[in-house]
């Protein structure tokens, strides 16, 4: 029977294991064949290390071919190499599973594959040591986020991925049968996310949504990742301070604890400080100086956001939007009633963060559906969640894949996301 367990990674040897037995399983990269004796370079998901094969066990490293899985167990020694302080000599070389070449792409990204390519392979892609310092990067920016949260008393939770209304206006949605009824996939946790500060006070998810939107550019998918969070007893301008905590905490956790993954990923790190604050008016009129002439109610274009992204180098915010270009849950400001209180997060042109003061008075919030051409009696389910003592609430989503795009100087979103969903794919 073979023994498939290991005793340490590659990345853990190290001087102190000189004369140490050790057992390593990865794959095979390289193989240099000497004649009497062989080196074989085995990496494994911490890196990679050089292991020094005599005997009968030259031919075995020989044939096999590259890529495929291994254990080798040895005594580890210093080694002359320059790449690599220590080395593995070899007393047992074990070929687990055999590589079927031609593979489809190379793995060690000497050989360049095309994007689409890379993706039908994304198993394999994974064993480029910069494609996984991206997702190992993604993963601990989730540890960061979900600790910063809960730091800030906000509690965890599921909402539905199938719905059975298109609760948001019913743009954008995936619809299908469901058991002789129609459902829709969720494209946000936003009414669900706001009933529950009713008794949870402070909620956030992590989790996929679904947009119907046939944009096929470098930042769409139609399967993405969201963290929303929603607190009772919060404005708007509160919700801004958590964001700019949460990314702030996220960034300085990649510059100190993630370096090496950030070098591997090609990435630099970003000096983050205090988020400007623009209102919509202010770029309207930065805008206009720039000779981007737009009128009050306006959508900001791409080249408008390009444009503004040029000035305010790095993230900054955009609040007190027109209400008419907010969805229907949004609060105005009392003051001024044509303006919401709300806010998107941008990096550049990139939106990464929408978020705002949301009604909690049900008669106001039945008005705004009916002036937005929606029937409150869609919306029964939950409606009546705010005659029940509905809290004043604020929230906001935040667009992580569009977010890693940025921390990891990533030009695509897919190559954030391990298996992306657009317009043309649904495989692997």
């Amino acid at each position: 029977m073979v023994d498939i367990h290991r005793t340490h990674y590659a990345r853990q040897l190290g001087e102190d294991l000189v004369g140490k037995q050790v057992r390593i399983g990865g794959w095979i990269e390289d193989v240099r064949d000497i004649g009497k004796l062989a080196f074989v370079t085995v990496r494994d998901a911490t890196g990679a290390c050089q292991a020094i094969v005599t005997g009968d066990n030259v031919q075995a490293a020989v044939q096999a071919p590259r890529q495929s899985a291994v254990i080798v167990a040895g005594t580890v020694q210093k080694s002359k190499a320059k790449d690599f302080p220590v080395e593995v000599k070899v007393t047992e070389l074990i070929i687990l599973t055999k590589a079927v070449h031609p593979l489809p792409i190379d793995p060690t990204g000497r050989v360049e594959s095309a994007f689409d390519k890379r993706l039908d392979a994304r198993a394999l892609d994974l064993r480029n040591p910069k494609v996984a310092s991206i997702f190992r990067l993604r993963s601990a920016g989730l540890k960061v986020v979900r600790d910063t949260l809960r730091g800030e008393g906000f509690v965890e939770v599921n909402t539905p991925k199938v719905i059975g209304s298109a609760s948001e206006g019913g743009a954008n949605l995936f619809g299908f049968d469901y058991f002789k009824r129609k459902a829709y996939l969720a494209q946000s946790p936003q009414l669900y996310k706001e009933q529950l500060t009713l008794g949870l006070d402070r909620v956030f998810e992590i989790g996929p949504y679904f947009r119907a939107e046939n944009s096929h550019t470098v930042r769409h998918l139609t399967e993405f990742t969201s963290i929303d969070i929603e607190a009772a007893f919060l404005d708007y301008e509160d919700v801004m301070d958590i964001v700019e905590r949460l990314v702030g905490n996220v960034i300085r956790d990649f510059n100190e604890n993630h370096k090496a993954e950030l070098a591997a990923a090609g990435a630099k790190e970003i000096q983050f400080g205090k988020i400007d604050r623009l209102t919509y008016e202010q770029c309207l009129e930065e805008l206009s100086k720039e000779g981007e002439k737009l009128q009050f109610g306006d959508d900001l274009s791409d080249a408008a956001l390009r444009r503004l992204g040029e000035i305010h180098r790095g993230f900054y915010f955009i609040m007190d939007w027109p209400m008419k270009l907010k969805p229907f849950y949004i609060h105005e400001k009392e003051e001024r009633p044509e303006l919401s209180k709300s806010f998107d997060l941008q990096y550049g042109y990139l939106e990464l963060v929408s978020g705002g003061r949301r009604l909690h008075d049900p008669e106001r919030l039945k008005s705004r559906l009916v002036e937005q051409g929606l029937n409150p009696a869609s919306f029964s389910e939950h409606l009546k969640a705010f005659d029940w003592g509905m809290p004043p609430h604020s929230g906001m989503g935040l667009g992580y894949d569009r977010l890693l795009m940025v921390l990891t100087g990533s030009q695509n979103v897919r190559d954030v996301v391990l298996y992306p969903r657009d317009t043309d794919r649904l495989t692997p």
